[in-house]
Protein backbone atom coordinates (compact mmCIF):
# COMPACT_ATOMS: atom_id res chain seq x y z
CA UNK A 1 0.00 0.00 0.00
CA UNK A 2 0.73 3.72 -0.58
CA UNK A 3 1.60 5.89 2.01
CA UNK A 4 -1.85 7.79 1.64
CA UNK A 5 -3.62 4.50 1.69
CA UNK A 6 -4.89 2.52 -1.38
CA UNK A 7 -3.99 -0.53 -2.65
CA UNK A 8 -1.58 -0.53 -5.37
CA UNK A 9 -2.35 -2.46 -8.78
CA UNK A 10 0.02 -4.16 -11.15
CA UNK A 11 3.16 -3.09 -13.32
CA UNK A 12 0.11 -2.60 -16.30
CA UNK A 13 -1.44 0.01 -14.43
CA UNK A 14 1.39 2.19 -14.11
CA UNK A 15 1.73 1.20 -10.59
CA UNK A 16 -1.31 3.80 -9.86
CA UNK A 17 -3.20 3.48 -6.37
CA UNK A 18 -6.49 1.00 -7.16
CA UNK A 19 -8.57 4.21 -6.28
CA UNK A 20 -6.62 6.38 -8.87
CA UNK A 21 -6.98 3.79 -11.77
CA UNK A 22 -10.72 3.53 -11.77
CA UNK A 23 -11.13 6.99 -11.37
CA UNK A 24 -8.62 7.41 -14.87
CA UNK A 25 -10.88 4.68 -16.49
CA UNK A 26 -14.55 6.27 -15.52
CA UNK A 27 -12.89 9.60 -17.07
CA UNK A 28 -11.97 7.93 -20.07
CA UNK A 29 -15.26 6.22 -20.44
CA UNK A 30 -17.17 8.97 -19.54
CA UNK A 31 -15.91 10.71 -22.37
CA UNK A 32 -15.80 8.44 -24.51
CA UNK A 33 -19.80 8.35 -23.64
CA UNK A 34 -19.66 12.40 -24.01
CA UNK A 35 -18.48 11.85 -27.11
CA UNK A 36 -20.72 9.17 -28.31
CA UNK A 37 -23.96 11.03 -27.27
CA UNK A 38 -22.55 14.26 -29.29
CA UNK A 39 -22.34 11.99 -32.27
CA UNK A 40 -25.52 10.11 -31.57
CA UNK A 41 -27.42 13.62 -31.33
CA UNK A 42 -26.07 14.37 -34.36
CA UNK A 43 -27.22 11.58 -36.47
CA UNK A 44 -30.46 11.06 -34.47
CA UNK A 45 -31.95 14.24 -34.29
CA UNK A 46 -35.19 13.99 -35.86
CA UNK A 47 -34.87 16.07 -39.01
CA UNK A 48 -32.61 15.97 -41.84
CA UNK A 49 -30.16 14.35 -43.29
CA UNK A 50 -26.61 14.54 -41.18
CA UNK A 51 -24.45 16.74 -42.88
CA UNK A 52 -26.79 18.33 -45.49
CA UNK A 53 -28.63 22.11 -44.88
CA UNK A 54 -32.17 21.60 -44.48
CA UNK A 55 -34.39 22.61 -47.87
CA UNK A 56 -37.19 23.52 -47.98
CA UNK A 57 -39.10 20.36 -46.72
CA UNK A 58 -36.78 19.89 -44.13
CA UNK A 59 -38.14 23.38 -42.80
CA UNK A 60 -41.69 22.88 -43.23
CA UNK A 61 -41.35 19.50 -41.03
CA UNK A 62 -39.60 21.66 -38.22
CA UNK A 63 -42.77 24.29 -38.80
CA UNK A 64 -45.16 21.44 -38.40
CA UNK A 65 -44.34 20.80 -34.91
CA UNK A 66 -45.56 23.59 -33.87
CA UNK A 67 -49.28 23.90 -34.15
CA UNK A 68 -50.70 25.00 -30.60
CA UNK A 69 -48.72 27.82 -28.68
CA UNK A 70 -47.68 27.03 -25.31
CA UNK A 71 -48.47 30.01 -23.80
CA UNK A 72 -50.21 33.26 -24.89
CA UNK A 73 -48.71 36.23 -25.96
CA UNK A 74 -51.99 38.44 -25.54
CA UNK A 75 -52.34 37.05 -21.94
CA UNK A 76 -48.69 37.50 -20.87
CA UNK A 77 -47.12 40.66 -22.56
CA UNK A 78 -49.91 42.78 -24.46
CA UNK A 79 -52.34 42.63 -21.48
CA UNK A 80 -49.02 43.78 -19.56
CA UNK A 81 -48.05 46.45 -22.23
CA UNK A 82 -51.81 47.69 -22.40
CA UNK A 83 -51.61 48.91 -18.72
CA UNK A 84 -48.39 50.20 -19.26
CA UNK A 85 -50.39 52.70 -21.52
CA UNK A 86 -51.59 55.12 -18.56
CA UNK A 87 -47.55 55.97 -17.86
CA UNK A 88 -45.69 55.63 -21.14
CA UNK A 89 -45.98 55.95 -24.90
CA UNK A 90 -46.33 52.41 -26.74
CA UNK A 91 -46.21 52.21 -30.45
CA UNK A 92 -47.10 49.36 -32.47
CA UNK A 93 -44.20 49.34 -34.99
CA UNK A 94 -45.10 46.33 -37.15
CA UNK A 95 -46.75 42.84 -36.93
CA UNK A 96 -45.45 39.58 -37.75
CA UNK A 97 -46.73 37.69 -41.44
CA UNK A 98 -47.26 34.83 -40.15
CA UNK A 99 -50.81 36.23 -38.43
CA UNK A 100 -50.33 40.23 -38.16
CA UNK A 101 -53.58 40.40 -35.99
CA UNK A 102 -52.25 37.54 -33.30
CA UNK A 103 -48.38 38.82 -33.73
CA UNK A 104 -48.87 42.65 -32.85
CA UNK A 105 -45.03 44.45 -32.46
CA UNK A 106 -44.93 46.79 -29.55
CA UNK A 107 -42.57 49.47 -28.20
CA UNK A 108 -42.95 51.54 -25.08
CA UNK A 109 -41.09 54.50 -24.62
CA UNK A 110 -40.62 57.51 -21.93
CA UNK A 111 -42.80 60.76 -22.13
CA UNK A 112 -42.01 63.77 -23.35
CA UNK A 113 -38.57 62.76 -25.50
CA UNK A 114 -35.87 65.68 -25.34
CA UNK A 115 -33.67 66.22 -27.64
CA UNK A 116 -30.89 66.83 -24.75
CA UNK A 117 -31.60 63.67 -22.96
CA UNK A 118 -29.12 60.45 -24.19
CA UNK A 119 -30.99 57.94 -25.48
CA UNK A 120 -31.34 53.99 -23.85
CA UNK A 121 -32.75 50.63 -25.26
CA UNK A 122 -33.81 47.84 -23.93
CA UNK A 123 -34.84 45.08 -25.92
CA UNK A 124 -36.14 41.54 -24.63
CA UNK A 125 -37.42 38.33 -26.47
CA UNK A 126 -35.45 38.42 -28.88
CA UNK A 127 -34.65 35.01 -28.66
CA UNK A 128 -38.80 34.19 -27.67
CA UNK A 129 -38.14 31.33 -25.58
CA UNK A 130 -35.94 33.35 -23.25
CA UNK A 131 -38.75 33.89 -20.52
CA UNK A 132 -36.98 37.16 -18.11
CA UNK A 133 -35.95 38.48 -21.36
CA UNK A 134 -39.26 39.40 -22.07
CA UNK A 135 -40.59 39.77 -18.27
CA UNK A 136 -37.56 41.44 -17.00
CA UNK A 137 -38.03 44.23 -19.79
CA UNK A 138 -41.96 44.82 -19.09
CA UNK A 139 -40.70 44.55 -14.89
CA UNK A 140 -38.51 47.00 -15.80
CA UNK A 141 -41.10 49.44 -17.17
CA UNK A 142 -43.45 48.63 -14.26
CA UNK A 143 -40.66 49.23 -11.24
CA UNK A 144 -37.53 51.53 -12.47
CA UNK A 145 -38.31 53.20 -15.83
CA UNK A 146 -39.90 56.46 -14.52
CA UNK A 147 -37.22 57.39 -11.87
CA UNK A 148 -34.42 57.13 -14.59
CA UNK A 149 -36.90 59.38 -17.39
CA UNK A 150 -35.58 62.76 -15.71
CA UNK A 151 -32.21 61.59 -17.37
CA UNK A 152 -32.35 59.53 -20.13
CA UNK A 153 -35.15 59.06 -23.35
CA UNK A 154 -35.96 54.98 -22.97
CA UNK A 155 -37.08 53.05 -25.05
CA UNK A 156 -38.17 49.25 -24.45
CA UNK A 157 -39.13 46.72 -27.67
CA UNK A 158 -40.25 43.88 -24.79
CA UNK A 159 -40.95 40.96 -26.87
CA UNK A 160 -39.26 41.20 -30.52
CA UNK A 161 -39.78 37.49 -30.98
CA UNK A 162 -44.01 37.08 -29.95
CA UNK A 163 -44.10 33.59 -32.30
CA UNK A 164 -40.75 32.52 -30.44
CA UNK A 165 -42.27 33.41 -27.08
CA UNK A 166 -45.82 31.65 -27.65
CA UNK A 167 -44.13 27.97 -29.10
CA UNK A 168 -41.41 28.71 -26.53
CA UNK A 169 -38.80 28.58 -29.32
CA UNK A 170 -35.15 30.16 -30.22
CA UNK A 171 -35.98 30.76 -33.80
CA UNK A 172 -38.69 32.38 -35.72
CA UNK A 173 -41.21 30.61 -37.79
CA UNK A 174 -39.07 30.45 -40.47
CA UNK A 175 -36.54 28.15 -38.94
CA UNK A 176 -34.41 31.83 -38.54
CA UNK A 177 -32.35 33.00 -35.73
CA UNK A 178 -33.98 36.63 -35.10
CA UNK A 179 -30.20 37.55 -32.78
CA UNK A 180 -27.91 36.83 -36.43
CA UNK A 181 -30.45 39.27 -38.61
CA UNK A 182 -29.85 42.81 -37.53
CA UNK A 183 -27.97 43.94 -40.21
CA UNK A 184 -29.29 44.94 -43.45
CA UNK A 185 -29.39 41.32 -45.06
CA UNK A 186 -30.79 40.29 -42.26
CA UNK A 187 -34.02 37.88 -43.13
CA UNK A 188 -35.70 37.59 -39.80
CA UNK A 189 -38.53 40.20 -40.12
CA UNK A 190 -38.65 40.51 -36.44
CA UNK A 191 -35.02 41.83 -36.85
CA UNK A 192 -36.05 43.99 -39.74
CA UNK A 193 -39.21 45.55 -37.70
CA UNK A 194 -37.60 46.71 -35.23
CA UNK A 195 -34.70 47.84 -37.06
CA UNK A 196 -37.12 50.22 -39.56
CA UNK A 197 -38.55 51.30 -36.45
CA UNK A 198 -34.89 52.54 -34.78
CA UNK A 199 -34.64 54.58 -38.12
CA UNK A 200 -37.89 56.00 -38.34
CA UNK A 201 -37.07 57.79 -34.47
CA UNK A 202 -34.53 59.35 -36.03
CA UNK A 203 -32.37 59.39 -32.86
CA UNK A 204 -28.75 60.28 -34.28
CA UNK A 205 -27.10 58.56 -31.28
CA UNK A 206 -27.80 55.98 -28.78
CA UNK A 207 -25.45 56.04 -25.77
CA UNK A 208 -26.79 53.04 -24.08
CA UNK A 209 -28.48 49.25 -26.16
CA UNK A 210 -29.21 46.44 -23.01
CA UNK A 211 -30.51 43.23 -24.50
CA UNK A 212 -32.12 40.46 -22.30
CA UNK A 213 -31.19 37.21 -22.80
CA UNK A 214 -31.58 33.90 -21.11
CA UNK A 215 -28.90 30.42 -21.58
CA UNK A 216 -31.50 27.45 -20.97
CA UNK A 217 -30.62 23.80 -20.74
CA UNK A 218 -32.38 23.49 -23.70
CA UNK A 219 -29.60 25.29 -25.94
CA UNK A 220 -27.62 21.97 -25.93
CA UNK A 221 -30.52 19.63 -25.30
CA UNK A 222 -32.45 21.05 -28.26
CA UNK A 223 -31.71 24.35 -29.49
CA UNK A 224 -27.43 23.29 -30.94
CA UNK A 225 -27.99 20.28 -32.27
CA UNK A 226 -31.16 21.42 -34.35
CA UNK A 227 -28.52 24.25 -35.05
CA UNK A 228 -25.94 21.78 -36.57
CA UNK A 229 -28.68 19.52 -38.27
CA UNK A 230 -30.14 22.67 -40.43
CA UNK A 231 -26.97 23.96 -41.45
CA UNK A 232 -25.58 20.51 -42.14
CA UNK A 233 -22.88 20.50 -39.51
CA UNK A 234 -20.87 18.41 -36.75
CA UNK A 235 -23.04 18.81 -33.56
CA UNK A 236 -20.04 19.48 -30.98
CA UNK A 237 -21.35 18.97 -27.16
CA UNK A 238 -20.48 22.00 -24.91
CA UNK A 239 -21.58 23.02 -21.59
CA UNK A 240 -24.23 25.73 -20.01
CA UNK A 241 -22.65 28.07 -17.55
CA UNK A 242 -24.51 27.94 -14.19
CA UNK A 243 -25.59 31.51 -13.38
CA UNK A 244 -25.62 35.16 -15.19
CA UNK A 245 -22.96 36.68 -17.17
CA UNK A 246 -22.38 39.18 -19.60
CA UNK A 247 -21.47 39.24 -23.93
CA UNK A 248 -19.81 42.78 -24.25
CA UNK A 249 -19.23 44.42 -27.66
CA UNK A 250 -15.79 44.16 -28.35
CA UNK A 251 -15.58 47.23 -30.58
CA UNK A 252 -16.44 48.79 -27.42
CA UNK A 253 -15.12 47.19 -24.30
CA UNK A 254 -16.61 48.98 -21.03
CA UNK A 255 -15.17 46.75 -18.15
CA UNK A 256 -16.07 49.41 -15.74
CA UNK A 257 -19.39 49.11 -16.71
CA UNK A 258 -19.39 45.17 -16.89
CA UNK A 259 -18.63 45.03 -13.35
CA UNK A 260 -20.90 47.53 -12.10
CA UNK A 261 -23.86 45.57 -13.58
CA UNK A 262 -22.77 42.35 -12.69
CA UNK A 263 -22.36 43.96 -8.71
CA UNK A 264 -25.68 44.95 -9.40
CA UNK A 265 -27.02 41.59 -10.69
CA UNK A 266 -25.19 39.97 -8.08
CA UNK A 267 -27.37 41.34 -4.91
CA UNK A 268 -30.15 38.84 -7.16
CA UNK A 269 -28.71 35.86 -8.34
CA UNK A 270 -25.07 34.58 -8.62
CA UNK A 271 -22.57 34.90 -11.30
CA UNK A 272 -21.42 32.31 -13.92
CA UNK A 273 -17.79 30.96 -13.58
CA UNK A 274 -15.74 29.93 -16.53
CA UNK A 275 -15.83 26.16 -17.67
CA UNK A 276 -12.00 24.24 -17.07
CA UNK A 277 -10.80 25.92 -19.66
CA UNK A 278 -11.59 29.60 -18.50
CA UNK A 279 -14.23 30.14 -21.18
CA UNK A 280 -17.95 30.72 -21.22
CA UNK A 281 -20.15 29.56 -24.01
CA UNK A 282 -16.35 28.85 -25.85
CA UNK A 283 -15.44 32.23 -25.51
CA UNK A 284 -12.56 33.35 -23.43
CA UNK A 285 -13.62 35.15 -20.10
CA UNK A 286 -12.05 38.44 -20.49
CA UNK A 287 -13.42 39.44 -16.84
CA UNK A 288 -15.33 37.79 -14.22
CA UNK A 289 -18.89 36.89 -15.60
CA UNK A 290 -17.78 38.55 -18.83
CA UNK A 291 -16.91 37.45 -22.62
CA UNK A 292 -16.37 39.87 -25.77
CA UNK A 293 -17.94 39.43 -28.92
CA UNK A 294 -17.36 41.77 -32.06
CA UNK A 295 -21.54 42.20 -32.29
CA UNK A 296 -21.87 43.52 -35.69
CA UNK A 297 -21.00 40.78 -38.38
CA UNK A 298 -22.53 38.32 -36.35
CA UNK A 299 -25.99 40.67 -36.70
CA UNK A 300 -26.92 40.82 -32.96
CA UNK A 301 -29.45 42.99 -31.72
CA UNK A 302 -26.82 44.45 -29.20
CA UNK A 303 -25.08 46.05 -32.13
CA UNK A 304 -28.31 47.15 -34.03
CA UNK A 305 -27.83 50.67 -32.45
CA UNK A 306 -24.15 51.07 -32.25
CA UNK A 307 -24.38 52.63 -28.94
CA UNK A 308 -21.05 53.10 -27.06
CA UNK A 309 -22.26 51.29 -23.92
CA UNK A 310 -23.81 48.26 -25.11
CA UNK A 311 -24.42 44.42 -24.09
CA UNK A 312 -26.34 41.50 -24.17
CA UNK A 313 -27.28 39.62 -20.48
CA UNK A 314 -27.46 36.20 -20.15
CA UNK A 315 -29.61 34.54 -17.27
CA UNK A 316 -29.43 30.63 -15.84
CA UNK A 317 -33.05 30.12 -15.31
CA UNK A 318 -32.68 26.16 -14.76
CA UNK A 319 -29.94 26.50 -11.93
CA UNK A 320 -31.23 25.01 -8.41
CA UNK A 321 -29.84 27.83 -7.00
CA UNK A 322 -32.51 30.82 -9.02
CA UNK A 323 -35.79 31.18 -9.51
CA UNK A 324 -38.12 32.45 -12.54
CA UNK A 325 -38.89 35.45 -9.99
CA UNK A 326 -34.78 35.87 -9.51
CA UNK A 327 -33.93 35.33 -13.06
CA UNK A 328 -36.90 38.10 -14.06
CA UNK A 329 -35.54 40.79 -10.84
CA UNK A 330 -31.89 39.84 -11.91
CA UNK A 331 -32.45 41.05 -15.70
CA UNK A 332 -33.96 44.73 -14.04
CA UNK A 333 -30.75 44.79 -11.83
CA UNK A 334 -29.09 44.42 -14.70
CA UNK A 335 -30.41 47.47 -16.60
CA UNK A 336 -30.46 49.35 -13.17
CA UNK A 337 -27.23 48.51 -12.41
CA UNK A 338 -26.00 50.02 -16.06
CA UNK A 339 -28.01 53.43 -16.12
CA UNK A 340 -26.81 53.85 -12.05
CA UNK A 341 -22.97 53.43 -13.54
CA UNK A 342 -23.70 55.68 -16.76
CA UNK A 343 -25.22 58.48 -14.74
CA UNK A 344 -22.50 58.16 -12.57
CA UNK A 345 -19.37 57.84 -15.45
CA UNK A 346 -21.63 60.55 -17.59
CA UNK A 347 -21.57 62.84 -15.46
CA UNK A 348 -25.56 62.77 -16.32
CA UNK A 349 -27.84 64.67 -13.27
CA UNK A 350 -24.99 66.19 -11.97
CA UNK A 351 -25.76 69.84 -12.84
CA UNK A 352 -29.24 69.34 -10.53
CA UNK A 353 -27.28 68.18 -8.12
CA UNK A 354 -25.43 71.39 -8.14
CA UNK A 355 -28.68 73.46 -8.16
CA UNK A 356 -30.21 72.03 -5.17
Amino acid sequence: ERAGGGRVCGAGSAMLPCRARTLVVGCIMSAQLDLARGVAATRSYHIGTPGTPWAEQEVEQWQAQFRTPKRLYAEEVLAKVEVLRGKFEVTQYGALPYDPERYPLFSIRTRSWDALKPCVLVTGGVHGYETSGVQGALRFLEKEAARFAEYFNILVAPCVSPWGYEHIQRWNFNAVDPNRSFKPEGVAEEAQALRRHLEALGVSSWLCHIDLHETTDTDETEFRPAKAARDGEEYKPDTIPDGFYLVGDSKHPKSDWYSAILASVNKVTHIAPPDENGNIIGERMVQPGVILLDATPLGLCASTTNALYATTTEVYPDSANATDEQCNDAQVAAVVGALEHIMHAEGIGDEKEELQ
